[in-house]
């Protein structure tokens, strides 16, 4: 039995298949755990959904902000840019039962006995393991409700950046998605930054979220994210494992094996 992570598959399909048959992945045995935005960017993101979806408690993903975006559009609150290529995903006849398991996803998935958080952008550096469950928990109980449209409508903008003083619950929801799938940079007073999508070492007002000081669940837990791509899978914090190597950019697509340690690779065929 193993359990891989993948980084953001962005439609790229045909690599994700090529990866999982490098390690021999038995869905009977292994699971395959995604760090989310499994649609968009790369050729055929309807594939990517069917298979994720077909695959069982063996296919496990959190939420991404592209993720997220479909559910906006599909029920024409947004639209999908040309470059986004999901036009067959979005003519497909079972477009509303894949958007309907979409919704049943998590922000968070936690795997307890190896003391390893998976999410799609990272974790706000102050919220302790009980503050990233609840977040998580409300906003997935939110998308799940028959008025999941309502949130998904206002949770588009770059506020709040931040959740120390809020007391209202769309607010903070808000924030969690903001931080759990668009996070990468941090002011130094611990704010989301949402413009800057350089590399880390490339900004000099901003701190990459993973090397905030005192980051609460990092110095616990190894935090498994994808999201941010310029980082090519590098994050010298051996808790903070990258995944989001690019494929939909022609660079490749990464397979982190939980058991061994081990990173598998595969060259973008787009």
């Amino acid at each position: 039995m193993a359990n891989y992570f993948v980084g953001d598959i962005q439609g790229c399909y045909d690599e994700l298949r090529r990866l999982l048959d490098k390690v021999h992945f038995d869905p009977s045995q292994d699971t395959l755990w995604a760090c989310g935005d499994l649609i968009a960017r790369g050729p055929d993101s309807l594939s990517v959904l069917r298979l994720m979806r077909e695959m069982g408690p063996a296919g496990q993903t959190v939420l991404g902000n592209h993720d997220l975006h479909l559910l906006a559009v599909a029920a024409g609150i947004k639209k999908y840019k040309p470059r986004d290529r999901v036009d067959p995903l979005l003519a497909a006849p079972d477009l509303p039962e894949l958007v309907d398991w979409l919704r049943q996803q998590p922000l968070l998935h936690e795997l307890p006995e190896q003391k390893l958080l998976l999410t799609h952008a990272g974790l706000p550096p102050h919220w302790d393991l009980d503050t990233a469950r609840a977040r998580a928990k409300a906003v997935s109980k939110t998308l799940k409700g028959k008025r999941y449209l309502d949130f998904i409508g206002q949770m588009y903008g770059e506020k709040p950046d931040d959740d120390r003083d809020l007391d209202d619950e769309v607010q903070r929801q808000t924030y969690t998605v903001n931080a759990l799938t668009r996070m990468r940079f941090l002011h130094l007073d611990g704010r989301l930054d949402f413009a800057s999508k350089l590399g880390p070492d490339d900004e000099r007002e901003l701190v990459p979220w993973f090397r905030f000081p005192g980051h609460t669940l990092l110095q616990t837990h190894r935090l498994v994210f994808g999201h941010w791509a310029a980082l090519m899978g590098r994050t010298q914090n051996a808790n903070a494992i990258a995944l989001d190597t690019g494929c939909c950019w022609g660079n490749h697509m990464t397979l982190w094996c939980l058991e061994d340690n081990q990173r598998h690779y595969q060259t973008a065929l787009d």
